[in-house]
């Protein structure tokens, strides 16, 4: 009978329950991938404030008198 496992996220390998990533190398990896996925997500937010901001003064600049 096979004991129970789970797989590493990063890389796939064999590992106990009681364990997040099965190496520091892989537990690094993905800190990295995080860290880009968050920087990621705060430019998408700051580009979507801009495309805001943006067609907020194209919007009211008629009515302003610009």
């Amino acid at each position: 009978m096979i004991e129970q496992h789970k797989h590493c996220p990063i890389c796939g390998t064999p590992m106990p329950l009681s364990e997040r990533f099965c190496s520091p190398n892989c537990e690094q990896i993905a800190l990295a991938n995080q860290k880009k996925v968050q920087k990621s997500k705060r430019l998408l937010y700051i580009l979507f404030g801009l495309f805001i901001i943006v067609w907020l003064f194209f919007m009211l600049r008629g009515q302003l008198g610009f």
